[in-house]
């Protein structure tokens, strides 16, 4: 070593990275500082403040709801929410994010059963009295209030901004008071009534549910296959044909129609047979039973043909034939196959065409209770008039209470209970099927695991059951009442009808779906839906607050209605259960004689589907109707649909302008998370344990319009993956260390370092094309693989020598760190509504006197920058790169050179187009090589090549020359310069431009 060396430390000479980023993220430490800087300086307002005057983004929170500690469900769906708000504020909006709670409903109210009476042996207190009914709510509400608190935290621990000091609450008394005069505003046009239908009901929970409050489960069923024995055959009326209807009605004399069911306890409703005149159905006579058999020797059965095998099979006959052929319509009724069991069944049961009848499974006719099915009840109502003409009573019975006890409504089964308060099968099937072999009506039984609907909250199934309800009209012609929206105007001109359904199927059209699939399954959802029932019978909630006379029809009095509103928005709902409530709303205008107040709920997907009411319309920094609803997929029976129901009837459009939904959370193996298979993720654990950005990053490499899986392997790709995107910000931070902030021109700029600004320029259009097609799976599979391929394993690895070791006036090192500038700017912006915690880090450590990243735009990008021709010859460089890189590759494993500096590889080049584009370049400095040649032939045969490379072919040298004490590049110019014998002419320079003598 000589003198030269001693005196001088290289390493002290070279522009090495500097910085105090640390490798490690450490981010369950930094976040949560991160979190209580963000709120004691007031981030969000500093957003508002900064977007003042700006276009509105409003992204409508759907609310979840006030009931334990957020899943990792939650914070897929609160992630979703803040990378989109933040990429609008980014981008010139004002994208204020209110979030928002679900509070009223049945969860809490068990909860507090639960906790405050049967945990403490203490009876549920009579809420029938007016003090009682207000303590209990009081005692809701507070429960409410401790979890929204509770999850606003979690949520801001994820990284979420959004005015979580004002959120909305649907328990609010303003909202209360809004949500009620919805419903007084539904009232008004005529759309909300009171009738009777079979609805899904929660005995256990002793309410009614809306389609969106239940799961389907596997259930075993008992089923059972029923005689109904033929009580009148139907005469056609044409003489020409008397003596075929004889022999017809002969061959029907003490026949059974048969019919299978899952549910024996709907028997005592039975008050029909639905049949199909699609499908050909047969009468058969069984010729060989075992004795004692259910179905004997001699008995004739009508049922669908192509059914027989199956049917008869079940009855375990062993020998039957087929009399004839029959047609459905020409058996005019049978007999109730109860009959004689208790004081009733000795009506007539009729049989009724219904197009929801198939021969699919069962016998070809469909048991019809209207008490307890919708198509059931569809097809008593569509045939009402013709049995009344008949003179076939049309009342629908009530067989079964709320508490899924038997009433007198079915004779000699009255106590019987379908099922318990735990959710248990009760003795009703057991006693009707007992009563059915007493009368020798059975033909069959069994047993049938099957999808079932269940409660969503208690996990327990549900039944149908006919009750007074409170419903909205989906089909009833309103005449634009209520909206002055210029398409219902438009559809009465067409001479359309102006309904809930017309309006709502408009709305979905006029909505913009991601992924467009949503568009289809809501449409179908709104087509086939039922009437809305909107009433519960339970306490937490915004009551129905209307008043009813004897017959049924509601008081429509604005004086009414207003001091209602009034009081609702001074004391809340709890006004309305108050002492004395009737005849303070009514004044003196009504005697409170003559009217009845009701008492019922309404249905929390009302409150919900309200939300955008006293949220977007009464806060001046929102609007009205939002950019985005956004929501998992099952909310197109939930939020979605209750949203737009309740707006299309109010305002008749939807309240949003587009829907994005995503899919759930399942663990790695797709399975559905529990606590009992010990699968579940939880948001907590993870924060915990590797960071929030760590989720964030999950959920944004994702495709969320998928189910999405998730468990510690997946967590562990998602940490490797953000490490080294880490490493890349930690590099430029250390790099940029040395930046004066200079501006190059374009011009003036090296080819590499005007090929990565055009780099840029197409990843700003990227990314933002896809923050607004919501794709960001596509924007951070792009800046990772920028960050890795072309920054980590190309640009920079290029350009480190000529940074670390430049002279401070080299045109190349300025540039390159005005580039890296660049870069770090777009990178780090387009990023943060990503990576909230690790971008605001990184900014404020290249930035300490900034105030957040979160505050600035996405880094502008210049028009010029874009160079298409640049690329496309940089393309072939980097092609005739990768084989050189190739081949040292082997060089390096074989252990023939140690690094790519110590090689001088000759590059043969046979196509001329590809040579054109390496003229005028350093070609070793691209390679990392000390040294390169370029030959225009197709090399030696034991040359490396790439196969999709053709054209060239690369020997690999080792340098000639002396190994650069500063720079390790192998050259034949160290010592050119007496005072620097030890290093090579360009670090020579740089140490003399440096001041830096031996």
């Amino acid at each position: 070593m000589t003198d030269t060396a001693e005196k001088i430390d290289y390493s002290k000479t070279l522009y090495l990275p500097e910085t105090d980023f640390p490798m490690r993220a450490g981010l369950p430490q930094k976040e949560p500082e991160l979190v209580a800087r963000w709120q004691q300086m007031d981030l969000y307002k500093k957003l508002r403040a900064s977007a003042a005057g700006r276009e509105k983004f409003v992204l409508h929170d759907g609310p979840p709801y006030a009931n334990g500690n957020i899943h990792i469900g939650h914070a897929l769906n609160k992630i979703l929410k803040d990378v989109i708000n933040r990429s609008f504020q980014m981008r010139g909006y004002d994208a204020n994010y209110v979030p928002g709670w679900d509070c009223h409903g049945l969860p809490i109210e068990w909860k507090i059963e639960e906790e405050n009476y049967r945990a403490k042996g203490k009876a549920k207190p009579d809420l029938t009295e007016p003090a009682a009914m207000i303590e209990f709510r009081r005692e809701c509400r507070a429960y409410a209030e401790k979890w929204i608190k509770v999850q606003g935290e979690e949520f801001q621990r994820l990284g979420i901004v959004g005015d979580f000091e004002n959120p909305y609450l649907t328990m609010n008394f303003h909202a209360e008071s809004r949500i009620a005069g919805e419903l007084l505003k539904i009232a008004a046009s005529g759309q909300l009534y009171r009738g009777s239908k079979p609805i899904m009901w929660s005995v256990v929970e002793r309410t009614a549910l809306a389609e969106a409050e239940v799961e389907y489960q596997d259930y075993e069923s008992d089923t059972i296959w029923v005689k109904f024995p033929v009580a009148r055959a139907e005469t056609w009326l044409d003489p020409r044909r008397d003596s075929e209807e004889q022999r017809y009605r002969e061959d029907l004399k003490g026949a059974f129609v048969l019919i299978w069911t899952t549910t024996p306890w709907t028997i005592p409703g039975n008050r029909a047979i639905a049949y199909s005149d699609k499908i050909e159905y047969g009468l058969f006579e069984v010729t060989e039973a075992p004795a004692g058999n259910w179905a004997s020797v001699g008995e004739r059965y009508v049922i669908a043909k192509s059914l027989a095998e199956d049917v008869f099979a079940r009855g375990k006959v062993t020998g039957f034939e087929f009399v004839r052929a029959i047609e459905g319509q020409y058996i005019a009724a049978c007999s109730h196959p109860l009959n004689g069991l208790g004081s009733g069944y000795s009506f007539e049961v009729p049989l009724l065409a219904g197009d929801h009848v198939t021969d699919d499974a069962g016998t070809g006719f469909v048991h019809t209770a209207p008490s307890h099915g919708r198509e059931d009840f569809d097809v008593w109502m569509a045939h009402a008039r013709e049995l009344e003409e008949r003179g076939i009573e049309t009342k629908i019975p009530f067989p079964v209470d709320d508490g899924g006890f038997y009433t007198a409504d079915a004779p000699g089964l009255e106590g019987a209970r379908v099922i318990d308060d735990n959710g248990k099968k009760g003795d009703a099937n057991d006693r009707v099927i007992k009563a059915l072999i007493e009368r020798s009506a059975l033909f069959a039984r069994g047993r049938l695991k099957h999808q079932y609907p269940h409660s969503w909250r208690s996990k327990k199934p549900v039944i149908f059951r006919n009750t007074p309800q409170w419903f909205v009209y989906m089909d009833k012609d309103l005449g634009g009442r209520g909206v002055s929206d210029e398409h219902v105007v438009r559809n009465m001109l067409l001479g359309q009808q102006d309904t809930l359904r017309t309006r709502a199927l408009k709305a979905i059209e006029d909505t913009r779906f991601v992924p467009a699939a949503g568009q289809n399954r809501l449409r179908a959802m709104i087509e086939q839906r039922p009437d809305w029932v909107l009433s519960r019978q339970r306490a937490w909630g915004v009551p129905i607050c209307v008043f009813v006379n004897e017959q049924g029809e509601v008081l429509k009095d604005e004086a009414v209605n207003q001091r209602i509103l009034n009081a609702f928005d001074v004391e809340g709902a709890d006004a309305w259960f108050a002492e004395g409530a009737k005849e303070r709303f009514l004044g003196n205008e009504h005697d409170p004689a003559k009217w009845t107040q009701v008492m019922d709920i309404l249905d929390v997907w009302f409150d919900s589907g309200s939300t955008h009411t006293f949220t977007l319309e009464d806060r001046p920094d929102l609007k009205w109707p939002a950019d985005l609803y956004l929501e998992g997929s099952d909310q197109h029976r939930g939020w979605f649909h209750s949203s737009l129901l309740e707006s299309a009837a109010t305002r008749g459009r939807a309240p949003y302008d587009a829907v994005l939904t995503h899919g759930f959370t399942m663990d790695e193996k797709g399975e559905k998370m529990s606590k009992s298979k010990g699968n579940v993720t939880s948001p907590q654990e993870v924060m915990k344990d590797a960071g929030a950005d760590i989720l964030r990053l999950w959920v944004m490499t994702s495709d969320y319009a998928d189910d999405l899986r998730v468990g510690k392997t997946i967590i562990q790709t998602n940490v490797d993956a953000y490490r080294k995107l880490r490493n890349t910000i930690r590099w430029m931070l250390g790099t940029l260390a040395h930046d004066k902030g200079e501006v190059i021109a374009l011009a003036d700029l090296p080819e590499l370092e005007q090929l990565m600004l055009h780099r840029l320029s197409e990843l700003d259009r990227l990314v933002r094309e896809n923050y607004d097609a919501f794709d960001f799976k596509k924007i951070a599979r792009a800046l990772i693989d920028f960050a890795n391929v072309e920054l980590s394993a190309f640009y920079f690895d290029v350009r480190k020598d000529a940074l670390y070791c430049d002279a401070p006036s080299s045109l190349r090192r300025r540039s390159a760190l005005y580039v890296i500038r660049m870069i770090f700017d777009c990178v780090v912006t387009w990023l943060a509504p990503m990576l909230p915690f690790t971008t605001e880090e990184a900014w404020l450590s290249r930035n300490p006197s900034a105030v957040s990243v979160h505050l600035e735009q996405f880094a502008p990008v210049a028009k010029e920058w874009r160079n298409d021709a640049l690329a496309e010859k940089w393309k072939k460089i980097r092609a005739i790169r990768s084989v050189v890189t190739g081949a040292l590759e082997i060089e390096r494993k074989d252990k023939r050179i140690g690094s790519s500096l110590e090689a001088a590889p000759v590059v043969h080049v046979a196509d001329a187009e590809l040579r054109k584009a390496l003229e005028g370049q350093d070609f070793s400095e691209v390679c990392i090589t000390s040294d390169i040649t370029i030959k225009a032939d197709a090399g030696p045969a034991e040359a490396f090549r790439l196969a999709d490379v053709p054209d060239v072919a690369v020997v690999p040298k080792l340098a000639e020359g002396v190994k650069c004490a500063r720079s390790w590049r192998i050259t034949t110019d160290v010592g050119s310069d007496p005072d620097y014998p030890d290093v090579s002419a360009r670090d020579a320079a740089a140490l003399r431009e440096l001041g830096i003598h031996a």
